[in-house]
Formats: structure tokens, C-alpha cells, sequence
């Protein structure tokens, strides 16, 4: 077993960012603008996944709503991930990552960002710290500052990203588009509804919507790959929970499971 041909961290860390979303979930298209918001989660909503890297099991990851608090005398919103290898892989490579945002109370731009990863002998620290008067983000690691960006606009980090997004209401052929930032980069991208399908869940059939993002703007793996997909389900719903997430890229897939769900109103899992 030790001769896996992948860093399980990877997988890992790209599930608990929701990587695919930086590129898609920002603010709508402006040819949507007319269209009216919701916001479908409140504090207590927790949204947890099984991670498979090919047909490996890799590990669990979190998605969660936490209470209402301040950021700087600003009313903001609090989410937080979390990812953690498998027992097994936890044997030659543990992985234990943790996320937090905290965004405005319309869930359009990002206060604070903090990103803390802990796989093997790794670590690595980043806090995105926001100036919205001066329109700047400042990025820190473990060591102090690492450079500032300027901010182009509403911009979002890659874990809000995912709440702003179900704040939208989809529908067959949606694109929308807008800027995200992990603190090295500013990312313009968009992504379409493609299709809606019923997948089969632990919580019975869902209706789902099928959103496939741009991956020109991905690095690492997704660069190396000339065939790289990444696709996503959504309830078609006003819950527009996310179910599913795959990616194919030059080295396997990915994918994220939803097998558990609290303080979501209508969502019940099945008994085994």
C-alpha cells in the first residue's frame, strides 16, 4: 500500500475548499440581476461527505453554518469546513484541515478568511484579511504577511463562495459568473446548469441540478489536464443543498458524498 500513486491530502483539501467553486459561484451575472435572492441555511445546518479518491475511501468532510457574530463591529456570518483522512489513511498520512469565513449578511463579500492545514509533516496557515474601505485583502501565513491584493469588486473566498452561490435560484442553462480569491489570486470565472437528474441518496431520490464550472483558471492538476471535468448536484430546490461533487483529472477522480445532514427542514435520512 505504500506505493499509491497520490498525496492524499490533495483530494482531501480540494473537498473540504470546494475547489471546483472557485471559478463559479460568485456574484450573478448581471443579465440575472432582476431575479430575487433566498438564503436557505441558518445557524446549526451541518452538511457532511464521504470523500473517495478513485475507489479509495479518503475520508470525511463537514460543511457547516455557525452562529451570527461580528467581524470588526460588522454583523457577519460565520461557515466553517473541516476535512479528515480514514483511519487508513491516517496510518501513513494524516490529514486533519479546518476552514472558517466570515462574510457580510448578504453573503456577498468576505470579512476574514482562515484556512488552517495539518496533513503529514505539512502545515501551512493562511488568513485572508479584508479592507473594504482601503479595497484591499491582506494575506497571512504562519510567518506574518504575504502580500495584499487589490479587490476588483464584491469578492468572495472559496468556502463562502459556496453560500453565496445557494442564495441563487437555478434553472436549465444559468450561467453565473463573478471574482473569488484565495489570497495569491483573483479568479474570474462562470459556470452553466447543464441538466437535472435524480440522484439516488441516503435520504431517497433528490431532484438535482447537474453544474459544470470552467477549469481554465484551476492550477495544480487540473492545469496538467487536458481532459479535466469537474461536475456538481444541487437540490432543485429552495434548499439548493449541494449532493454530489466529481472531478476527473489527469491522476483519477474525486468525489464527495453527502451521507449526512442536520438542521436542514425536510431532509431525513433514511433508515439502513
Amino acid at each position: 500500500m505504500s506505493r499509491i500513486p497520490w498525496r492524499p491530502a490533495r483530494p482531501l483539501c480540494w473537498c473540504v475548499c470546494l475547489v471546483a467553486l472557485l471559478v463559479v459561484f460568485a456574484p450573478i451575472n448581471a443579465s440575472w440581476a432582476g431575479l430575487k435572492r433566498s438564503w436557505p441555511y441558518a445557524p446549526g445546518e451541518r452538511l457532511e461527505y464521504e470523500i473517495y479518491w478513485t475507489v479509495v475511501y479518503a475520508g470525511t468532510a463537514s460543511v457547516s453554518v455557525l452562529p451570527d457574530t461580528e467581524i470588526k463591529g460588522i454583523p457577519a456570518r460565520h461557515f466553517r469546513a473541516e476535512a479528515r483522512s480514514s483511519p487508513f489513511i491516517d496510518s501513513f498520512y494524516k490529514v486533519r484541515d479546518t476552514i472558517d469565513s466570515w462574510t457580510d449578511m448578504t453573503v456577498d463579500r468576505t470579512l476574514r478568511f482562515e484556512q488552517y492545514q495539518r496533513e503529514g509533516d505539512y502545515h501551512r496557515d493562511t488568513i485572508l484579511d479584508m479592507d473594504w474601505t482601503a479595497g484591499r485583502v491582506d494575506r497571512y501565513g504562519k510567518k506574518g504577511f504575504k502580500n495584499s491584493l487589490d479587490l476588483p469588486g464584491d469578492v468572495l473566498d472559496p468556502l463562502a463562495i459556496l453560500f453565496h452561490f445557494r442564495t441563487h435560484w437555478l434553472f436549465k442553462d444559468r450561467v453565473v459568473s463573478g471574482w473569488v480569491t484565495d489570497g495569491k489570486k483573483m479568479v474570474n470565472g462562470s459556470g452553466r446548469v447543464v441538466g437535472r437528474e435524480t440522484l439516488d441518496t441516503p435520504f431517497g431520490p433528490l431532484d438535482c441540478f447537474r453544474v459544470e464550472p470552467e477549469t481554465k483558471d484551476l492550477g495544480g492538476v487540473f492545469k496538467k489536464s487536458d481532459d479535466a471535468r469537474i461536475e456538481m448536484w444541487f437540490t432543485a430546490d429552495d434548499r439548493r443543498i449541494p449532493v454530489r461533487i466529481r472531478s476527473k483529472v489527469v491522476v483519477g477522480h474525486f468525489s464527495l458524498e453527502l451521507i449526512d445532514a442536520k438542521g436542514v427542514p425536510g431532509l431525513v435520512k433514511l433508515e439502513d
